[in-house]
């Protein structure tokens, strides 16, 4: 008898099937299916329970690396990992990261840090701990077990750039006494912190510099273009624009992002502590981008005009050199398909799918594991 294949897309069908079975029958939990990797390493994900933290970790355990999660849920949600509770590989903690946290591991991805406007205004002085006291831990930590450290810092170090677009060598222009000060001083004393460690040749870090981030897992009411934008054309609600418009951002889809911090993690110790830019370089205008979301999701919404806030950026592109030669990464998903991923996910979360749609898979992203170069794994080929 021929051998029979099942193919990715049936596999995840059965999967989601199969859990939803076995969820109504109160039997044991079936988990997506995980690789076996020649090195299993033990990883640390700070603020994996988030929108970008909870997709790294998908790839990370699909990779058969063991994770450890660790998010106060102040922004992360129980939801983003609920796929992965009980598995063997996988251990979450409810932990705040400018407690001491101790634990034996490998690699440390430090995400921990509200990232919308909102949230780390709303309580700015916890954001900084979060960048100064919660990066001091993790550095300590990683110190201690002699692990592998990559920050994940901000596009927003550049301020309201005088370069165009940014390189890692420009300093920026940031006001430290504005309303996003607390998250962009607080981003740029983490890198800091990170190179200081590493010229004393205490601990081996990684510092990306990450620029706008869309795709499923967003909180829909995060403040970001994106997501705000979506959901307000998905429920008939004006798009709004702070200003005229004219302010232009580069927006990267979520598993770009996630295969670019993996590179990073792995790539050469020679380019310690050097920041990497890693982002999309498409760049639109704020108006364009909603006339954009307009047309894919509903022509009929109006587009709303109100005053331009402080601080806001008008420009932001990423100079993608670095990556590109240091790790042989560039985006591959086009803003256009992402944008119709991300709308999918968000009719779903917003109780707005029609009759017919297809339900949204479990894990968004299983390319990040079958589309990465042999050099991004390394020590953790699949």
């Amino acid at each position: 008898m021929a051998e029979h294949t099942i193919d990715a897309k049936v596999k995840s069908a059965v999967i989601a099937q199969a859990q939803s079975l076995v969820s109504a029958a109160g039997v044991s939990k079936v988990y997506p299916v995980v690789a076996t990797p020649k090195v299993q390493k033990r990883i640390l994900v700070t603020g994996g329970a988030g929108f970008v933290g909870s997709n790294l970790v998908d790839a990370l355990m699909m990779q058969g690396h063991i994770v450890y999660v660790m998010d106060n849920l102040f922004t992360g949600k129980r939801k983003n990992i609920e796929h992965w509770i009980g598995h063997p590989n996988f251990s979450f903690y409810q932990h705040d990261v400018v407690n001491p946290f101790y634990i034996e591991c490998e690699e440390i991805y430090h995400l921990a840090c509200p990232a919308s406007p909102p949230k780390y205004e709303y309580n700015p002085i916890k954001t900084i701990k979060c960048s100064t006291m919660g990066t001091l831990n993790m550095l300590g930590l990683a110190k201690r077990v002699r692990a592998r450290l990559l920050y994940t810092s901000t596009s927003e170090i550049y301020g309201d750039p005088e370069i165009h677009p940014q390189k890692e060598e420009y300093w920026g222009n940031v006001n430290t006494l504005g309303p996003r000060a607390c998250y962009d001083e607080g981003k740029r004393i983490g890198e800091t912190m990170c190179y200081c460690y590493s010229k004393q040749k205490f601990v081996q870090t990684r510092i990306a510099r990450i620029f706008n981030t869309f795709g499923p897992r967003m909180d829909p009411y995060d403040g970001r273009v994106v997501s705000n934008f979506i959901v307000k054309a998905l429920n008939g609600q004006p798009l709004s624009i702070f200003g005229d418009g004219s302010q232009t951002r580069s927006f990267q889809y979520v598993s770009d992002l996630v295969q670019g911090l993996v590179a990073l993690m792995n790539s050469d110790e020679s380019n310690d502590a050097r920041p990497c830019n890693i982002g999309n370089p498409d760049e639109y205008t704020v108006k364009e981008f909603a006339e954009m979301i307009q047309g894919m999701v509903n022509p009929n919404s109006q587009i709303l005009y109100k005053p331009a806030t402080q601080d806001d950026p008008k420009k932001r592109r990423p100079d993608i050199t670095r990556a590109g030669k240091q790790l042989n990464w560039k985006p591959i998903v086009d803003v256009t398909t992402g944008i119709q991923k991300t709308i999918h996910y968000f009719k779903f979360e917003q109780g707005l799918a029609k009759d017919g749609d297809k339900s949204p898979p479990l894990i968004w992203m299983p390319e990040v594991v079958d589309k990465l170069p042999t050099n991004y794994l390394q020590n953790a080929q699949v």
